[in-house]
């Protein structure tokens, strides 16, 4: 089983996206949860969202403690939630931020990991640029397809657009392809 953690701040889309990741899932004939945890639901508050992924039933119901993949949609919570609590170092991380780990103070930390387990990818900005809204969970999910490798990109999209049909399903979709070229490519590497 894949256990899949991502935070953010209220109002980022973390929820949309872990649901949209776990139906993209779904279509390649995986099993798929995801669900939110969340205090006040206030603009901004530190959110998380939990997905896991099987080719099995998943029976699982309580919060993801140990995940396999973190992704983080505003690199901001870094220095206030223990975001990596529970990740191993065979874990993946993705972090939404056009600055590499150096700058974000984490250069010693991700050496611990295997090579091609850690990616920064400028989601925000794609965002702003495919979609004019700052709203990083679409091109995350293209980065989480290349990075991980776990559920297909024309998955992603799909389910981008069934979510979201239309221009802004479009737009997220076009995010989401241009973070997987992105994230494919070792310079955002660190």
């Amino acid at each position: 089983m894949l256990e899949i953690r991502i935070h953010g701040r209220g109002g980022q889309g973390v929820v949309t996206a872990a649901e949209v990741l776990s139906a993209a899932a779904f279509r390649e004939g995986q099993f798929a949860q995801a669900f939110p945890s969340f205090g006040s639901e206030r603009m901004g508050a530190p959110v998380v969202a939990f997905c896991r992924l099987d080719d099995r039933p998943i029976r699982l119901r309580e919060p993801i403690t140990n995940p396999n993949v973190i992704v983080i949609q505003d690199p901001t919570l870094l220095a206030s939630v223990d975001v990596f609590a529970g990740l191993d170092d065979d874990g993946w991380v993705l972090i939404n931020s056009s600055r590499g780990f150096f700058e974000l103070g984490l250069g010693e930390w991700i050496s611990r990991f295997r090579a091609g387990r850690v990616r920064c990818v400028p989601a925000t900005d794609l965002a702003r640029q495919h979609l004019g809204r700052p709203l990083p969970g679409g091109a995350l999910l293209g980065g989480f397809s290349a990075l991980t490798g776990m559920v297909r990109l024309d998955s992603i999209t799909d389910a981008i657009r069934a979510r979201f049909p239309g221009a802004v399903g479009d737009q997220n979709a076009a995010a989401a392809t241009a973070a997987y070229q992105l994230t494919r490519t070792e310079t955002l590497a660190c």
